[in-house]
């Protein structure tokens, strides 16, 4: 990133775009150095526009921006990677629309983060490369907790303590970890985990995405891993996502 206080060269990623105005779309960015920012872009909706094509959703783009009185306006748009395979399966769609909500919903404007924009470039690439989307996706929402300071306990009770034992356990969404079987018989908003699943979890949180890549987890799982997890977000935010719901209507 280069700029000063009237100007900005930065890489980003599209989040969304709405129409502004008659010709013009107002942009949702999130860039490596100043975090997530609004632009316009002028006159991008004209047949003629040579920017359009460079400002879709999920792309990564290079921009010139200048500040604007409410709003950044695109002045050069270039386009990095425009990750096509996002747009030609529906699963890949729904994917990387996750990643893209999930960040909108986290971050606030010019809230530097640049280690969250890192996972959500790589997060784009393995979706597009079309890696596992189960894995890209639970790997992207631990990454997502560590940087946003949501990790959670996953050795010890968040309760008492103690250390976890190899058993059945509970996962509390309040407190952010896990209870033991003695403290999660008395708590409230959490839900059981089995043995299983938490050591799924513990592998994804401390291990680099080559090593959990091609590691085979049951379906059933699976399924618990994303169920705690996406209640986890749900209660972070104290909101539902709208994602969900379309990934589930293309399974």
């Amino acid at each position: 990133m280069t700029g000063n206080e009237r100007s900005l060269r930065t890489e980003a990623v599209v989040l969304r775009h709405s129409d502004w105005g008659e010709a013009d779309r107002l942009l949702t960015i999130f860039t490596s150095y100043k975090g997530k920012l609004r632009a316009i872009a002028k006159g991008v909706r004209k047949l003629n526009s040579r920017k359009a094509g460079h400002l879709e959703p999920f792309t990564l783009v290079n921009l010139m921006l200048a500040r604007g009185r409410d709003f950044w306006i695109v002045t050069q748009a270039e386009m990095v990677e425009s990750f096509s395979h996002l747009r030609e399966d529906l699963q890949l769609t729904g994917a990387a629309s996750y990643v893209i909500e999930l960040i909108d919903r986290f971050t606030y404007e010019e809230q530097e983060n640049h280690g969250l924009y890192q996972i959500l470039d790589e997060s784009l690439k393995r979706l597009d490369g079309r890696d596992d989307v189960f894995v890209v996706t639970r790997y992207f929402e631990l990454r997502l907790f560590d940087h946003l300071g949501y990790r959670p306990q996953l050795m010890n009770c968040v309760n008492c303590g103690k250390e976890i034992k190899p058993e059945d356990q509970f996962f509390s969404f309040e407190k952010g970890g896990i209870l033991c079987p003695a403290c999660g018989s008395i708590a409230n908003q959490m839900s059981p985990i089995s043995v299983n699943a938490l050591k799924y979890l513990r592998h994804f949180q401390r291990s680099s995405y080559s090593e959990v890549k091609s590691v085979k987890i049951p379906v059933p799982i699976r399924r618990e891993m994303e169920s705690i997890l996406r209640e986890y977000i749900t209660y972070l935010l104290e909101r539902g996502l709208n994602t969900p719901g379309f990934i589930q209507a293309t399974q």
